[in-house]
């Protein structure tokens, strides 16, 4: 009989201790995926190297060496080209000379799945005269996207749209992550933050 009860007692302490490292391990996981975030202002830009749509590379820390640069992240191609990504890139190019008066460099990062992409991205530039400035970066599987904590994960979803600018020493100076489609940075707050 003593056997017994001790053998309950045991099984009952050993199932009280799985269930509380099954919890301590869940809390350190759901921690960790609330750190992670896309940068912020103050902290430092991640470096990324990216192609270009027309094959050339883009690489931040490059980038930098030369001035500011804004980072606009679009949606991509989400079964459609987006009319309010269409709308933004529009303002961006309409204040290109603000944008080459502070010296900065724009690069639009189009994400999405790597089949098909880049002739999804050259219809979505298609008729648009993109200035000197400015450069359409390919993210092939989301690789740039996941870096930066940007990945909209969900039906006909890419990317949070969004917009960080970045001074030559890699810190962020402005930043705006959209968890809809249409809260965007607007151009004129963009150019404000370079000084502009």
């Amino acid at each position: 009989m003593k056997s017994s009860v001790s053998a309950g007692l045991r099984t009952r302490i050993l199932q009280g201790a799985a269930l509380a490292a099954t919890s301590c391990l869940i809390l350190i996981l759901v921690t960790s995926m609330a750190k992670a975030s896309a940068p912020k202002v103050g902290e430092k830009a991640p470096d990324f190297e990216l192609k270009t749509i027309d094959n050339g590379k883009v690489k931040l820390s490059t980038l930098l060496k030369k001035g500011p640069v804004v980072v606009v992240v679009l949606r991509g191609y989400p079964g459609y080209q987006c009319p309010i990504c269409t709308a933004q890139v529009g303002s961006l190019i309409g204040k290109s000379e603000k944008f080459e008066a502070a010296k900065a460099q724009v690069v639009l990062v189009y994400p999405g799945e790597s089949e098909g992409l880049k002739q999804h991205a050259d219809e979505f530039v298609r008729g648009k005269n993109l200035p000197k400035s400015f450069q359409l970066a390919l993210d092939p599987n989301y690789d740039f996207t996941k870096k930066y904590n940007l990945r909209w994960d969900a039906p006909n979803e890419t990317a949070f749209p969004s917009t960080f600018v970045v001074d030559r020493k890699d810190s962020v100076l402005f930043a705006r992550v959209s968890h809809s489609h249409a809260d965007r940075a607007k151009t004129d707050e963009i150019l404000k933050s370079l000084g502009q």
